[in-house]
C-alpha cells in the first residue's frame, strides 16, 4: 500500500486515478457526513453547485430529505442546515437523505468521485478508515485535503497524518515503504507534534479562527475528537455516500 497526501483537490495529479481515494474536510464537511450516517441518515449526496442541489433534492419527498448549504463558514439562506455536525441529531436525520454543498469539502469529493473506492474521513472516524485500509489493502491511496479555497489547511493535513500514522504503526512497515510522497511524512510529523492537543491546533488554524468568529467553538471541540464514531462513509454512486455497514 502506497499512501499519497494532497493538501487540496487542485494538487492531485491530472489523468490519474488511485485504487482508493479519501476526502478529508475536518472543519467540517466530512465530520458532518460521518455524523449524519452514524445517526441513521439514509445517505449523503454531495454537490458543488447549490442550484443543482436544490433541483435534485426537489425530486425527493420533503419528509425524506434535508438540505445543507454552507458558504464562507455560514449557513446558506433557505436551507435547513449549514455545515455543523452538532445539528445532525438522530431525531432529525434518521432515515433521511442529506443533500449538501459546502465551500471546500464537497469539491474534494467531486474531484475523486471516479476512483473505484471513495471514502470520507475525519478525525472522529479515523479508526474506521484505517481498519478498512488494512482489510482491503488497496495498492494506491490518495488522502485529499479540502483546504480552504485552494490553499493549505492545518486541520485536513493533521487528519491525513493521523490516518497515515495509524496505518504505518499498525503494519509495522518502514515509513518509506508506505509514503508515496513527501507530504505523507510531513503530515505524520504534524500529527505527532499535535496529537495530544488537536483542539489547540484548530485554534491556530485559519479556518478554525474563522469558525470561532462565527461562534462555532463547540464544532471545533467535537471535530477535534479522534475515533469516536465507528462509521465509514463509502461512495455507492458518484456523489452519493452511505455507511459501509449499511449493506
Amino acid at each position: 500500500m502506497k499512501i499519497f497526501v494532497y493538501h487540496t483537490p487542485e494538487l492531485t495529479p491530472t489523468g490519474e486515478i488511485p485504487e482508493c481515494a479519501i476526502a478529508v474536510d475536518v472543519l467540517r464537511a466530512t465530520s458532518t457526513i460521518a455524523t449524519v450516517l452514524a445517526a441513521g441518515g439514509e445517505a449523503v449526496q454531495v454537490f458543488s453547485d447549490l442550484n443543482e442541489l436544490t433541483e435534485v433534492s426537489e425530486q425527493w419527498p420533503a419528509q425524506k430529505r434535508l438540505r445543507a448549504g454552507e458558504r464562507g463558514g455560514g449557513k446558506v439562506a433557505g436551507f435547513e442546515l449549514g455545515n455543523s455536525p452538532l445539528d445532525c441529531t438522530p431525531e432529525l436525520v434518521e432515515g433521511r437523505r442529506l443533500f449538501i454543498s459546502t465551500t471546500n469539502g464537497t469539491r474534494a469529493l467531486k474531484r475523486i468521485e471516479d476512483a473505484p473506492i471513495v471514502l470520507a474521513a475525519a478525525l472522529i472516524n479515523r479508526s474506521a478508515v484505517v481498519n478498512f485500509l488494512l482489510d482491503k489493502q488497496p495498492q494506491s491511496v490518495w488522502i485529499v485535503g479540502s483546504g480552504w479555497e485552494g490553499s493549505f489547511s492545518l486541520e485536513d493535513t493533521v487528519c491525513a497524518g493521523a490516518i497515515a500514522h495509524s496505518v504505518w504503526r499498525k503494519t509495522g512497515l518502514p515509513l518509506d515503504e508506505i509514503a508515496g510522497n513527501d507530504e505523507v511524512t510531513s503530515a505524520i510529523a504534524l500529527y505527532e507534534q499535535w496529537e495530544d492537543n488537536l483542539i489547540g491546533l484548530f485554534h491556530q488554524a485559519s479556518h478554525g479562527k474563522r469558525l470561532l468568529r462565527l461562534e462555532c467553538a463547540e464544532d471545533l471541540k467535537y471535530c477535534a475528537q479522534t475515533d469516536i464514531l465507528d462509521v465509514l462513509p463509502l461512495q455507492r454512486q458518484p456523489g452519493i455516500l452511505t455507511s459501509h455497514n449499511a449493506y
